[in-house]
């Protein structure tokens, strides 16, 4: 994925930049609107991470001739304004999806994540609360896995776990986001857990079990 950061403060910046980059995603920077409209001129990108306050012109004004160019990208829009009139105002301009500071950042990347998901028609059947891939379907709402249109008993690990493998689509992921998704940050890092969950999940889907890759040095990679 491709990500544009429109943020003038560095200390946000810096670490939001080295946080989608972990996550194997190329990140552009930009401190303020101007040349952030330069830049869009010149690329595409997946998703528009953008701040409200900006030096010069607004966060609420880029987003605007963005959409006056007619420039689709799905925008998240990022401000200490934590107002309802502010979110209004920025979505009626064009954003898609607004967080307020401070933001946890497995946050920031599941509204990056789904924004994406969005945009590109992640779910083939058009439905939002559904992964799918292959014979693999995952509905989030019902709770349910199905191999070629057969229900799949999981346990509620399981189903969290292969929920973010299916999210993160040909995304490598490290054994600690794993861990920390799933399990939370409480849980001992050198434990072995999601090894043993992989593979009994992988057990579980027969012949699909093949999509989750093992990843050396890294982690894990469905898809």
């Amino acid at each position: 994925m491709n990500i544009l950061l429109i943020e003038d403060e560095m200390r946000v910046a810096d670490f939001v930049r080295r946080g989608l980059k972990a996550e194997g995603w190329v990140v552009e920077h930009a401190s303020d609107g101007e040349s952030g409209l330069e830049i869009i001129r010149d690329r595409d990108f997946d998703v528009i991470i953008l701040d409200l306050m900006l030096p010069g012109i607004s966060g609420q004004q880029v987003c605007q001739r963005l959409r006056a160019r007619l420039i689709k990208t799905p925008v998240l829009m990022l401000t200490a304004l934590d107002s309802t009139d502010e979110r209004v105002a920025g979505l009626r301009l064009g954003a898609d999806d607004y967080l307020p500071k401070p933001f946890d950042f497995d946050e920031l990347i599941a509204r990056v994540s789904a924004l994406h998901r969005r945009a590109t028609g992640y779910a083939s059947d058009g439905d939002e609360g559904k992964l799918q891939h292959q014979g693999l379907i995952y509905d989030s709402e019902a709770m349910v896995l199905t191999v070629d249109g057969v229900v799949v008993d999981l346990s509620a690990k399981e189903r969290e776990l292969i929920a973010i493998l299916m999210a993160s689509k040909n995304k490598a992921l490290s054994r600690e986001r794993i861990l920390n998704s799933v399990w939370g940050t409480h849980e001992d890092p050198m434990t072995n857990v999601v090894d043993v969950y992989i593979g009994r999940l992988r057990k579980k889907l027969g012949p699909y079990g093949q999509l989750i890759a093992t990843v050396r040095g890294a982690g894990y990679r469905f898809g």
